[in-house]
């Protein structure tokens, strides 16, 4: 499942000790897009914080899983970020160009004046 929106709030990182080890999570808060926006606490577990470094403002589209549990009678629901793709943000880095690229073909001549080399 995935859902669209700007992270709008960014909660304090949060750590301890379960039965699997050291755990830490990070909360965000990401606001729908349309008539009529939603807030929607995300979730993001472990590495993936580092991974992801999600600021405010980011425009994104997250993959998520959500899972609810029970505890002493009442029903907690987590929104879990699996995935990120960032919207709106830097251009992909372009790889330079190679020796063997195009030439421009503005540096070729010939008699007749500038002709294209094709």
């Amino acid at each position: 499942m995935e859902i669209n929106g700007k992270i709008v709030q960014i909660m304090a990182e949060q750590s301890g000790n379960g039965r699997n080890g050291v755990w830490k999570k990070k909360d965000y808060i990401l606001e729908t897009e349309g008539n009529y926006p939603k807030k929607v606490a995300l979730t993001v577990w472990g590495d993936k914080i580092d991974q992801f470094n999600l600021q405010e403002g980011d425009q994104v589209n997250a993959g998520i899983e959500i899972e609810s549990r029970e505890y002493n009678g009442k029903w907690y629901t987590d929104v879990k970020v699996w995935k990120v793709d960032k919207q709106g943000g830097a251009a992909p880095s372009q790889q330079p160009q190679s020796a063997t690229a195009m030439p421009d073909v503005t540096s070729f001549s010939s008699d007749e004046g500038d002709v294209l080399p094709f």
